[in-house]
């Protein structure tokens, strides 16, 4: 069976994971942790990130963006996740790009890096307890992307238009990663909230309810449908 090499709360893993399980392909995930690599990713992926695919014949493939486009042009017999006309597809791609950018770089990577990530790493490589200026500032700016994702919400079917795309799954790989640690304000933000609430409900979702971080449980709304 081909295998993923992933971290639970790193958001291009979970990309691959909710679009592997909407094309219903299936895959073994192998654990990794991105603040020490083993020895078998560095072999895999020089530069030692996740997400990593390796398929039956040993051939590993990897960085996002090229995993996304080689999972659509292998794996998508149930339905493309980047369809329309080229206009409609280029959207598809600057969501996804927004995402995996500004988003990241704006709230994923500093809320996840000080909350998660540094809990787990030793002291003398930046281990400890977070640096909270960086986890609130992350949080004031997550309030901006909800408003974006909520207009975008009430103005199409989906993200990019009239159909799930990969863009969906991005905006729920991001934002599941910090739904886990309970830190989106849900309520502050109906249309956000009711678009993630559709997608949660999706069985390519279904998988990821069952996540856990070894001493970090889940937040009490991160498996409820309803939340």
């Amino acid at each position: 069976m081909p295998r993923l090499h992933h971290f639970t709360l790193d958001p291009y893993s979970r990309r691959m994971r909710l679009a592997l399980n909407e094309y219903g392909a299936e895959a073994e995930l192998r654990d990794e942790e991105p603040w020490a690599p083993s020895a078998d990713l560095f072999q895999l992926n020089p530069a030692g990130t996740l997400p990593v695919f390796v398929e039956d014949d040993g051939g590993a493939v990897s960085g996002v963006e090229a995993l996304s486009e080689y999972l659509e042009e292998t794996r998508n017999g149930t339905g493309s996740l980047i369809q329309g006309n080229a206009r409609d597809r280029a959207e598809v791609r600057r969501l996804v790009g927004w995402f995996d950018t500004k988003f990241y770089a704006e709230v994923a990577e500093p809320v996840l890096t000080e909350k998660v990530v540094r809990r787990f790493m030793p002291k003398e490589l930046g281990g400890g307890s977070p640096e909270m200026t960086r986890v609130r500032k992350g949080l004031d700016l997550l309030k901006a992307h909800l408003d974006y994702v909520g207009r975008l919400a009430d103005g199409r079917n989906w993200l990019a238009g009239d159909h799930l795309s990969l863009a969906d799954l991005a905006g729920a790989a991001h934002l599941s990663a910090i739904d886990y640690i309970g830190d989106v304000p849900w309520a502050d933000f109906p249309s956000a909230k009711a678009w993630f609430q559709r997608l949660k409900s999706r069985p390519c979702y279904r998988p990821l309810l069952t996540d856990s971080v070894r001493g970090m449980p889940a937040s009490q709304s991160y498996t409820d449908l309803d939340f």
